[in-house]
């Protein structure tokens, strides 16, 4: 008779610079390499490191730690980070990735006010993902609220699945953020989804990048989804660690996170012994 045996997915789980925040990106790749981590997801952004090459790439060559992955500077506090002009911005991502053997610059949908940009996206995204062989992974957002009222800060909408991209990035603590159905999120997403961003949320006004498993959101659900389905893009943990005691205290919390991505990767399978 067939027992159970664990079978685990290709997906490598890397740790999101972002993730160490207020330390710095070097840390973070310390901190990945200590822990165990596959790789490490490059968030470019205002710390000088974030935006060198070739210091990233002693980084990754010094630890030991690939770089699986670049977050271009879509954050409001990179609008002027490798040049205020996006498309420029996502050319150097592009760049970033090739050159450091990362295989997915993540993107987010455009501010509603950059609305050349916004009106340009969806055909852009698709031009500039035929030109190279990095994965464009187009990230869901949210509405932002404040009391009882919503604004519709991106275009063309927050919910990237209403539109025609060739992959897709699913962060769980946006879905929460947004008050909608991940599950049925990445159902839409299909065979698209090309990259995760694991990490929790409670539904607040807030974006909470809470450590998964510590929210509402079906991240156990969702991992063991991806495991069924033979998931081999990357699972990122983009968690919010600033408010840590400690080195210690943060470094717990991204062990913790690790593990509950590792665990629920492993699905059981009934198949034949040899």
């Amino acid at each position: 008779m067939a027992e159970p045996v664990v079978r685990i997915p290709d997906a490598k789980v890397a740790l999101s610079t972002a993730s160490v925040y207020p330390e710095s990106t070097a840390t973070a790749f310390e901190i990945a390499a200590r822990l165990g981590y596959d790789g490490v997801e490059v968030m470019v952004w205002t710390d000088p490191v974030s935006q060198d090459i070739e210091a990233l790439r002693r980084l990754s060559d010094y630890h030991r730690i690939p770089i699986l992955a670049v977050h271009a500077p879509c954050l409001l506090i990179t609008q002027r980070v490798w040049s205020t002009d996006p498309w420029v911005k996502l050319q150097r991502a592009r760049a970033a990735a090739e050159k450091l053997g990362a295989s997915t610059v993540v993107v987010h949908p455009p501010f509603r006010w950059q609305r050349q940009y916004a009106r340009d996206f969806v055909q852009g995204i698709w031009r500039m993902a035929g030109e190279t062989d990095v994965r464009f992974a187009v990230e869901n957002m949210y509405p932002w609220r404040y009391r009882d009222r919503e604004m519709l800060a991106y275009a063309p909408d927050w919910d990237v699945t209403k539109d025609d991209y060739r992959h897709f990035t699913v962060d769980l603590s946006h879905t929460a953020t947004a008050r909608t159905d991940a599950m049925q999120m990445i159902d839409r997403m299909g065979d698209r989804l090309g990259h995760v961003h694991l990490a929790d949320g409670g539904g607040s006004g807030k974006d909470e990048h809470l450590v998964p498993g510590r929210g509402t959101q079906p991240c156990a659900e969702l991992l063991d989804r991806l495991a069924v389905n033979g998931f081999d893009g990357h699972v990122v943990i983009e968690v919010n660690t600033r408010r840590a005691m400690s080195s210690a205290e943060r470094e717990a919390d991204l062990a913790e996170a690790l593990a509950f991505a590792r665990l629920h990767l492993a699905s059981a399978a009934r198949v034949p012994r040899s």
